[in-house]
């Protein structure tokens, strides 16, 4: 075989791509043709040609849906490393067409913008532009604009441990791509670029795809900090630009939308409202400390001066370059007075940088000022005397330089690049991004036990426990023991809080948010154990925002009970107003479709939002929601544009904040257009959700009567499996990888809370992980089939079709649901059930196999008749391509784990070699399905 030529077509015969997608084809076909040519220059000839015979076995399977024997017996018995090999080798395939796919996503958007075919749907032109025709003005738009607040949450990544180094390299192949999205490089530009991405991708195999060791806080830390520095800083400025020219495009000024073509339009673009900042960014890394013993104070303290140290060094680079634009002279150009006064001021503040003012540089003012302010914001990195006080003072640095060059004919001299820094500046401040804070209530209960000397604390009552906090806030309570040990970590936090928030500023810190919430003493314990450390402002108050996380289905039931008590708490109150009568709320997506399942996950989420912008209403507090939102569609994955959409009327209110969680990350921010495009999208759908919600809809009383039903039967037959069968946890652990999951190095935190080590001591992301890795997806769709046949048979197909095509809560979630269903595959799913034949409970596949297929089978059928298709995915072509081109290459590596668990479990489960292979499928296999946990 010639290794640099054959291997290259055959990858593609597989997927028949549309028309429009032949530049994507293309793409594919030459990464294919790379990554062929070097498995055979890395593991010879021989070892491609095997992995071509497994690849083409998988596609006829699937093809022709023959059973998965063939390849499953080619798969059995591999030696170690030949497995390890095929793994990284199928994985490489399908890392070439996530990125290809991801580049094809800003093709179709340059195409689109060319084609004179109007606005990219979702884009901010086309939702502003829709928005005027439905009669929004510009008087409405502006008063929202100063509320409108844009909040990503980075989250650790607990199911993707890519290499800070392996995304570099994907960085190379992506510029690569993009240099020639358009084929207009010449065949010599072409050539250098394959060797580019030859050298790039032989490079990624040769390196280890995670780190040998456990990842600590400080490498979750770099991880998250590639993403924000690396890509958010430097898309941020585009982003307001963009949403500035789609705001004059549908408005125009206060006459309404302009027509340039028309020299009599009277729109003044002068009339255009000032666009503040709209985008906001926060981090888990370094302040979550739920569960996860190795976050506390010292990791709040480490990611903070982190922080401020990426986002200092990335403005000393936007100084430096600025220095070398801003080059007008005072022979040439007038300066502000102001300006060479502030230049005055710095080189007495700064005479260590007076060397560094060139001589021949004395007539360029702006260069100098420059140089002084990368001189200060050094002293600022290093803690000297002369450095920033705050992010304020450098802001009005920013702002000398833009009003001179505004005042002196400097607008197209330079005002474009200084206006991006400011922009900067506004969001990113002296932090890069909040730091939220999250405990259990459980760990305060316990610090308040040692604390109070009250053992039994955790077990009083509501009342009682809210009486002596009560007592606390007012210092009433003077039998506090506060050098209790077990209290130690929990005070410290809030020590250190107190500590660096004159340091780092207010925006420092996101909300101090409360895991398993459950009553209204759990937000007043943070209140009581602040003050007790001395975390309080001038004023005496607490200044953190609390916020209680309603995790179960029951707490999102219980929610608006426990948010009216502590409105109706005096102190609580007092402390709301001092917070601007804002009460932040966050809901979690991911326990409660664990403890529920995922309609009554759904359900519940969308009642309690329904039920607290009422209460909100009622109470004159703003309640800011937040949501937690996973990978996953069982964990509230998704696209965040439909999921604004569907949100109930009222509760957007132009605030969304959100948690971005594991491979989602690197999906949506990992190249600078696709970041860009992901903050648009969600902007436009908070503008669209706040300014023109759907209007009532008379049949939604209908509407929710059923949804009610299919929560209540979904859940029951969810819980009577997963929560109520004794036999059900072993088989879980028996038919999924999760005892190989658990001993992954991809995340700080461990993947149990304390317990009794079963299904509910699991945390989410692993519960989900597990279920994806099998191919059986079960956490998205066990129950929903037994819950829609009950639905279809006593409300009829009509109806449930109408919810499905008007009510965008529905449409939502059988979409979602389809989805799912197309990424599982139960013949897979089967070998992997296999494991638990033989276990000492008994034959566990006999017992729960044909069960969990028949549930399949009907949600399969309840979907395909509600949506009126005879195929999953019949409307979304994208999706089923993708999926279709990952198969072949995802099917090997998944029936290869399933002979390495069997041969690892009877082995013992030793840290061996067999346990590396297994790693090595884990991340395989999370990479090609994607939406993992």
């Amino acid at each position: 075989m010639n290794a640099r030529t054959e291997p290259s077509e055959e990858p593609l015969r597989v997927v028949e791509f549309a028309p429009t997608d032949a530049l994507l084809r293309d793409d594919v076909k030459t990464l294919g043709m790379l990554v062929g040519e070097i498995l055979a220059e890395q593991c010879g000839p021989a070892f491609l040609a095997q992995v071509e015979r497994l690849r083409r076995t998988a596609v006829v399977r699937r093809e022709t849906g023959a059973p998965v024997g063939e390849l499953a017996r080619a798969l059995a018995g591999i030696e170690l490393e030949q497995a390890n090999d095929l793994v990284r080798a199928f994985a490489t395939y399908f890392q070439a067409v996530n990125l290809a796919e991801r580049v094809h996503r800003i093709r179709r958007r340059r195409d689109h913008e060319r084609s004179g075919a109007g606005a990219q749907p979702g884009s901010l032109r086309e939702v502003l532009a829709g928005l005027a025709r439905e009669g929004v003005g510009i008087d409405e738009l502006a008063a929202l604009l100063p509320r409108l607040r844009i909040e990503p949450v980075f989250t650790a990544h607990p199911t993707e441990a890519v290499r800070r180094a392996l995304l570099e390299k994907e960085r190379q192949i992506v510029g690569c791509l993009v240099a020639d999205i358009d084929r207009g490089r010449t065949p010599a530009e072409r050539r250098a670029d394959r060797e580019r991405v030859r050298l790039a991708l032989t490079a990624s195999w040769q390196t280890a795809q995670a780190p040998a060791e456990k990842p600590s806080v400080a490498d979750e830390f770099e991880h998250v900090g590639f993403y924000l520095s690396d890509v958010l800083y430097r898309v941020l400025p585009v982003f307001h630009e963009m949403f500035e020219d789609a705001l004059r495009d549908a408005f125009g000024g206060a006459g309404g939308p302009s027509d340039p073509s028309d020299p009599s339009d009277p729109s003044d673009p002068s009339d255009m409202p000032a666009l503040p900042p709209v985008l906001g960014f926060g981090t888990w890394v370094g302040g979550d400390m739920d569960g996860n013993p190795n976050v506390g104070a010292d990791t709040v303290a480490a990611t903070l001066a982190g922080q401020r140290a990426l986002v200092l060094a990335a403005y000393r680079r936007d100084l430096a370059a600025l220095g070398e634009l801003l080059s007008q002279s005072l022979t040439r150009v007038r300066v502000s007075d102001a300006l060479l006064a502030r230049i005055d001021d710095y080189r007495a503040l700064l005479p260590q940088a007076a060397p560094k003012l060139r001589p021949r540089h004395a007539d360029m003012p702006y260069r100098n000022l420059l140089t002084l302010m990368v001189e200060r914001l050094w002293a600022s990195a290093h803690d000297e005397p002369q450095a920033y006080p705050d992010a304020a003072e450098f802001l009005a640095d920013i702002a000398l330089i833009e009003d001179s060059l505004h005042a002196h004919g400097g607008e197209h001299a330079g005002g474009f690049a200084v206006r991006r820094l400011r922009r900067r500046a506004q969001c990113f401040g002296f932090h890069l991004a909040s730091l939220d804070l999250r405990q259990d209530s459980a760990a305060h209960d316990a610090a308040l036990a040692a604390l109070l000397a009250d053992p039994e604390w955790s077990g009083r009552s509501v009342a009682a426990r809210v009486a002596r906090l009560h007592a606390l806030l007012a210092g009433n309570d003077t039998e506090v023991a506060p050098d209790a040990a077990a209290a130690r970590s929990t005070l410290d936090v809030f020590r250190t809080v107190a500590r660096l928030r004159p340091r780092y500023g207010a925006r420092a810190f996101g909300p101090y948010i409360v895991s398993m919430s459950r009553s209204a003493a759990d937000a007043l314990a943070v209140l009581a154990l602040a003050r007790l450390a001395g975390c309080v402002d001038g004023d005496g108050g607490v200044p953190l925002d609390v916020a209680p996380l309603f995790e179960t289905v029951a707490d999102l039931d219980a929610a608006a009970d426990t948010l009216r008590a502590l409105f109706a708490d005096p102190l609580y109150r007092a402390h709301l107003t001092a917070r601007g009568d804002r009460q932040v709320v966050m809901l979690g997506y991911s326990d409660s479709a664990k403890d529920g399942g995922i309609v009554a996950s759904r359900w519940a989420l969308q009642q309690t939002q329904i039920a607290l912008t009422a209460l909100a209403r009622d109470s004159g507090v703003q309640i800011a929601f937040f949501h937690g939102r996973g990978g996953s569609i069982s964990r509230g994955g998704g696209k965040t544009e439909r999921a604004v959409i569907a949100a109930p009327r009222g509760s957007v209110d132009g605030f969304l904040r959100l948690t971005e969680q594991g491979e989602v990350i690197h999906r949506k921010y990992g190249i600078r257009a696709l970041a860009l495009r992901t903050l648009e999208q969600t902007t436009g759908a908070v503008l669209r959700a706040t300014l023109r919600p759907r209007p009532p809809e008379p049949r939604e009383t209908a509407w929710r009567t059923i949804a009610a039903e299919l929560a209540r039967d979904a859940r029951a037959h969810y819980r009577a499996l997963v929560h109520d069968d004794a036999d059900f946890p072993a088989y879980f652990r028996a038919a999924t990888p999760i005892d190989v999951i658990e001993r992954l190095r991809i995340g700080s935190r461990p993947s149990k809370r304390a317990g009794s080590g079963g299904i509910d001591s699991l945390r989410a992301i692993p519960w989900v992980f597990a279920w994806s890795q099998n191919r059986a997806g079960l956490t998205a769709w066990y129950g929903v089939g037994t819950a829609l046949e009950r639905a279809l048979a006593t409300h009829g197909r009509d109806a449930l079709a109408e919810m499905a095509r008007d009510w965008p809560f529905f449409t939502t979630l059988v979409d979602d649901v389809e989805m799912v269903l197309a990424k599982s595959d139960l013949a897979i799913f089967a070998c992997y059930s296999q494991l638990a034949a033989g276990l000492a409970h008994g034959d566990l596949h006999a017992q729960f196999y044909s069960g969990l297929a028949a549930e399949f089978a009907r949600t399969r059928a309840a979907v395909l008749a509600i949506k009126g298709i005879d195929e999953l995915l019949a409307g979304d072509h994208r999706l089923r391509q993708s999926i279709r081109l990952r198969n072949p290459y995802v099917d090997p590596i998944s029936l290869l784990q399933v002979d390495l668990l069997a041969r690892w479990r009877a082995g013992g489960c030793a840290d061996d070699a067999l346990l590396q292979a297994l790693v090595a499928t884990v991340n395989g296999i999370a990479a090609g399905v994607q939406n993992t946990g």
